[in-house]
């Protein structure tokens, strides 16, 4: 794919995050509530847990957005210290989530937001993943309606959300739009 550098894709589909952002890599945030001392990007939450932090992912709404993003939330999980057969199905949920709740933002939000963003945040044994677009259109997860080819994202971040003892949510923005999250708890060390 060519054109304009928000529509290239890396090589098998990974986020160049300088594409996106401007930036080489995604920025821990800064200021607000737990990023204080000791809550950076190179605190861990315990002994032998992942680094704590908190990333921005902004990305233009478009599909080619969805395998960006969960490919610059992957890496930025095992960068924070989740890889292993002891994180591997709770990073295979969170990448389950992203893709499902980037794909809901820019196939139903793209016409009133033009960028999606997706927020890490991994603080205090949880891992939250979140996604705000400038919709303010509240979805709800359709049950098992076999008359429609889509619909089931949410039902399935629900219940996968749900399945690993996490919490999910959706959330009215201060400018109007939405905020969609999920929050699963991080595995426990194995008892040696």
């Amino acid at each position: 794919m060519s054109g304009s550098p928000d529509s290239r894709v890396a090589d098998e589909g990974r986020l160049d995050v300088e594409q996106i952002s401007g930036a080489a890599e995604a920025e821990p945030r800064r200021g607000g509530p737990g990023n204080g001392p000791g809550s950076g990007p190179d605190a861990a939450d315990a002994p032998g847990g992942p680094a704590e932090g908190v990333w921005r992912f902004p990305v233009p709404a478009a599909q080619a957005s969805v395998p960006r993003t969960r490919h610059a939330v992957r890496d930025r999980l095992l960068a924070q210290g989740m890889a292993g057969v002891r994180y591997q199905e709770l990073v295979d949920d969170l990448l389950l989530i992203v893709s499902e709740l980037v794909s809901n933002a820019v196939t139903h939000a793209a016409e009133l937001s033009p960028e999606v963003v997706t927020e890490l945040s991994v603080r205090g044994g949880w891992v939250r993943v979140s996604v705000e677009d400038g919709d303010p259109y509240r979805p709800k997860a359709l049950e098992n309606d076999t008359g429609r080819t889509g619909g089931r994202g949410l039902l399935l971040v629900k219940s996968v959300t749900l399945q690993a003892g996490g919490v999910c949510d959706v959330e009215r923005t201060g400018e109007g739009g939405k905020v969609i999250w999920a929050s699963l708890p991080v595995p426990p060390e194995p008892e040696r």
